[in-house]
């Protein structure tokens, strides 16, 4: 049975959400603070999180935000506040979803059903891609087993130098900053400065080119960051 997290302060509201969800099939579960959200989610295995962006003790953008760095479960966030601007925020953040009071139960119940069907095929196809890797020129990425080749020879990388690596080879093409990088691959609380970005970009670049076949797809775009340019 799929499981929902409910997050939100106004009693009434969530139980009527509740009762429909669990009409529908699902088994519910409701809070009424922020604080915890996170840990809760890290804890149990939610289908789908509906979170208010109101709430006493931890706002649904800071819950939001802190949860996409961990976790890749559909989001719904919904609010009374109707500027586009909170809109935009959220699903900058990282939120599925954005609905505004008042709003029908119905139609939220279809939303998650929706978002939980979209997700699971998502997985599914990830799962398969993984299974296969990325290959890309001689290069060839194992995301599962965390392993390259190039031209046919494993070639070793730290952690962190493979999760660069993957990142910015599933974002074909597109500039990332360092400090974006250095935010994805490390994280908003890590020690260190965007410093680290360039030392690794650097090694990763020396042990791709050390293969029998050198591969450069990693470009310095001067003044704006890094791509992985293929094409």
């Amino acid at each position: 049975m799929d499981k929902v997290l409910i997050v939100e302060d106004d009693r009434l509201i969530a139980e009527l959400e509740r009762d429909y969800l669990e009409a529908a099939g699902f088994s519910v579960k409701i809070m009424a603070d922020g604080t915890g959200v996170v840990e809760e989610m890290k804890k149990e295995t939610y289908s789908a999180v509906i979170l208010d962006v109101m709430l006493p003790g931890k706002n649904g953008f800071d819950i939001c935000r802190e949860a996409r760095k961990e976790m890749n479960i559909p989001i719904i966030m919904v609010t009374a506040k109707k500027e586009d601007i909170d809109k935009i925020r959220g699903l900058g953040l990282g939120a599925d979803d954005y609905m505004i009071k008042p709003f029908s139960p119905a139609e939220l119940v279809a939303r998650v059903k929706s978002h939980i069907q979209i997700h699971s095929m998502l997985l599914a196809q990830k799962r398969k891609e993984e299974e296969k890797g990325m290959e890309i020129g001689p290069l060839k990425i194992l995301p599962r087993e965390r392993r390259i080749f190039v031209g046919g020879k494993e070639i070793f990388l730290s952690n962190k130098e493979f999760d660069l690596l993957l990142f910015l080879a599933e974002n074909p093409n597109i500039v990332f900053s360092k400090d974006t990088l250095f935010e994805r691959i490390w994280g908003l609380d890590a020690v260190g400065n965007t410093a680290t970005v360039t030392v690794h970009i650097n090694r990763l670049r020396e042990k791709l080119e050390s293969g029998p076949v050198p591969v450069s797809f990693i470009q310095t775009v001067w003044g704006a960051g890094y791509r992985f340019k293929v094409g």
